[in-house]
């Protein structure tokens, strides 16, 4: 059920958006009842969404919607204000004071017409790939609720996956969009640094940081993109940017990629499950199919990427949260608390030395993107593991499951590339796929034709713990 879909009912007259309000909150509340639990919201104002809803209804009825994704269900990762909501960022003691202010995604969705559904589960503080909360619950994968949906932004993708909304926004400082995407089969979207305005959002880790949208197709994604991309004078690093291209939707019902240089770093590429590496082989085959060409490339200096993302993004979150650790108002999950602590010990000279090996790495993509237009890649090296028991009272620390899900999503968030997975298959316990493509700045289009291209070539699965709202 796409936003399209959506605009189509509400402008045949044979649904309206306060009536699709009432079964998301029923569906919300149905995903609770389970045993255990989903827990995609952390929190959710049926008043707020009835009276967002009512308005879409009358300007529907009126003859002035607003546009594409007026009435359309929204839904926004905790890390982001939305007014009249606590902000908590998936921790237990931030957000005491409900925001006044929208973030200017959320804001610029609401101006749309949109009907916010509250705010969405995510990893504490966004330091994790799991979406293991202890806090607020784990937010489990639709697709099966004993494994994990992957993090931060495990919430947008889940209720996405589930069928409450084709549209959730999500934050990535570390493949926190790209990953839950991957692991709960829907699309997620990494736009290039500076392209979606960050104010609102939770200053966790400022130079890797992105906010961008999680959808059940690209065409959701792109709709979503072309809304919430492009210059905020209250957040400088989205100004003087290239103005935001497409896709229209047009593009995206029979692209083609004709020339388009598709590079492979078959060592990178096969470092996953054989069944992950078999599905994206196929996706691959697709594009070929489509026009594209493959380009053997090599990418070194991957060991030193991860360690150069590694010091700079914990030492940034460390930064970002040493105030609370002074007042002593901190309770973070075990895993939380432990990672921090590992961050504490960093030095101002590995942060420094980081940033310089970033400048270096970052010339390296340049050179390498001069060759290819866009880099193939798994978006995980493996799908959805199992929630242990245990980590539900605590979280989970274990780092050969979070390297295998972290190891392609770095890339992007060093160099500030944009990056998109989209759905390429399941495994053999039909958990999803996630093929990823990274491309050139501001070239967003591109990667959202090509991700098209994969989308068309891939039957659609549906998961275990589904809701249609409009049927």
């Amino acid at each position: 059920e796409t936003a399209a879909a959506f605009w189509r009912a509400y402008a045949a007259g044979d649904k309206t958006p306060s009536e699709i309000a009432e079964r998301a909150l029923a569906a919300t509340a149905a995903t609770e009842a389970l045993a255990p639990p989903m827990r995609l919201f952390i929190a959710q104002d049926a008043a707020d969404v009835r009276a967002m809803a009512a308005e879409s209804t009358e300007r529907w009825r009126s003859g002035r919607p607003l546009g594409l994704l007026d009435g359309v269900p929204v839904a926004v990762k905790d890390e982001l204000d939305q007014r009249g909501y606590h902000t908590t960022v998936g921790t237990a003691f931030l957000g005491r004071e409900r925001a006044t202010e929208d973030a200017t995604v959320v804001a610029r969705l609401r101006a749309a017409g949109a009907t916010l559904l509250g705010k969405t589960n995510m990893h504490e503080m966004g330091l994790g790939v799991t979406g293991v909360n202890p806090h607020h619950g784990a937010c489990r994968n639709p697709h099966d609720p004993g494994h994990a949906t992957g993090g931060s932004s495990s919430g947008p993708a889940a209720v996405v996956a589930a069928g409450l909304a084709p549209i959730a926004i999500g934050a990535d400082g570390g493949g926190s969009i790209r990953i839950p995407a991957a692991l709960c089969g829907v699309v997620g979207l990494k736009p290039t640094f500076g392209r979606v305005s960050e104010y609102g959002a939770a200053p966790l880790c400022w130079s890797v940081a992105h906010v961008g949208p999680i959808g059940a197709t690209v065409a959701d994604v792109a709709v979503a993109y072309r809304l919430i991309a492009g210059p905020d004078p209250r957040d400088k690093s989205s100004l003087g940017r290239p103005p935001v291209d497409g896709p229209s939707l047009q593009d995206l019902i029979d692209p083609h990629l004709d020339g388009l240089r598709v590079g492979v770093f078959r060592p990178y590429f096969e470092d996953a499950e054989p069944a992950i590496v078999a599905a994206c082989n196929r996706a691959v085959a697709t594009l070929v199919a489509r026009g594209a060409r493959v380009v053997e490339v090599a990418v070194p200096n991957l060991q030193l990427l991860r360690a150069v993302h590694l010091v700079t993004i914990v030492s940034e979150m460390a930064a970002a949260h040493l105030r609370y650790r002074l007042d002593g108002t901190a309770r973070y999950a075990h895993d939380t608390r432990l990672n921090l602590a590992l961050a504490r010990k960093l030095q101002a000279t590995d942060y420094v030395h980081a940033q310089r090996l970033r400048t270096g790495l970052c010339e390296q993509f340049r050179r390498l993107f001069g060759e290819i237009d866009v880099l193939a890649t798994p978006a995980t090296g493996r799908t959805a593991p199992p929630i242990p028991q245990d980590a539900l009272r605590t979280g989970e620390s274990n780092l050969p499951v979070t390297d295998q899900i972290l190891r392609f999503a770095l890339p992007g968030n060093v160099t500030g590339y944009p990056g998109i997975s989209v759905p390429a298959g399941a495994d053999a316990a039909g958990l999803p796929i996630g093929f990823q493509l990274l491309g050139r700045p501001f070239e967003e289009a591109g990667l959202l034709r090509a991700a098209r291209v994969v989308e068309l070539a891939t039957p659609p699965r549906t998961p275990r713990v589904f809701h249609r709202l409009l049927t």
